[in-house]
């Protein structure tokens, strides 16, 4: 099975830190492969190798610190 990116949207994140929080939690998730956060666009993309729980990923960016808006 090929990893395959979903791209979110994720509100609150200002700078690097905030990357490395939402990154750090959502990496943690079962499957995940690679996390990339840009806190200028607040857009998260997340890899996976297998489709991904959007209630997972919303419990992850919660318990960062942030608000998950939905996929993008």
């Amino acid at each position: 099975m090929t990893a395959e990116p979903t791209t979110f949207k994720v509100t609150g994140m200002t700078c690097g830190h905030c990357e490395n929080a939402v990154s750090q939690e959502l990496s943690e998730l079962p499957g995940v492969s690679a996390v990339t956060a840009d806190a200028e666009t607040g857009i998260v993309t997340v890899t996976a190798e297998a489709p991904l729980d959007d209630e997972a990923v919303r419990a992850a960016v919660d318990e960062a610190g942030y608000e998950l808006v939905g996929r993008v």
